[in-house]
């Protein structure tokens, strides 16, 4: 039975993947190889220099998600408050800046992988505090902003379960 719910639940997050535009899977999946430390991303997503220079940046920004995965602060308590919401709208920050997430769904969908269920109820808060950074452009911003639902933003729970599905690399010649 516990099987069963995995793999519908892994379905339900295929589906889900399979909805975020091609940009947004292909940064998705690079965003998991830095972060998860799976492949050589250079090697699988630079096309260019310019990309090179991004994954560089995304590398040396992502080195925060080591010390995120081990400091969440209690809910309801104010200690580490500060330490932790700053690491993790910085590395928001950065991924929005990239412009290749276009909401707040791929955006959690990405955090949830890189970060585990535990940072649900974080997202929203440090989403709409990057978002709203001079850092992004005004007509972004409005789009960013607006791509989160009142529900996600004032949910009052989040599921503990574990991300079931991790997209990745697939090598067209292999398959």
């Amino acid at each position: 039975m516990a099987n069963t719910g995995m793999a519908t639940l892994a379905i339900a997050e295929l589906r889900e993947f399979a909805g975020f535009t091609p940009c947004e899977q292909r940064y998705i999946k690079r965003s998991l190889d830095v972060g998860l430390g799976r492949q050589d991303a250079f090697k699988l997503w630079a096309r260019d220099a310019a990309e090179s220079a991004s994954i560089r940046s995304q590398y040396a920004v992502y080195q925060d998600l080591k010390s995120l995965r081990g400091e969440k602060p209690s809910e309801g308590s104010f200690d580490a408050l500060e330490t932790y919401m700053g690491k993790i709208v910085r590395l928001t920050a950065f991924d929005l800046s990239q412009e290749k997430l276009t909401g707040f769904s791929a955006y959690r969908f990405l955090y949830e992988r890189l970060l585990g269920a535990d940072v649900r109820p974080w997202l929203p808060s440090a989403f709409c505090a990057a978002a709203a950074l001079p850092h992004i452009k005004p007509d972004r911003r409005k789009k960013l902003l607006q791509s989160i639902s009142e529900a996600a933003a004032t949910a009052q729970g989040w599921s503990t379960r574990e991300p079931a599905f991790y997209p990745e690399w697939v090598d067209k010649e292999a398959a």
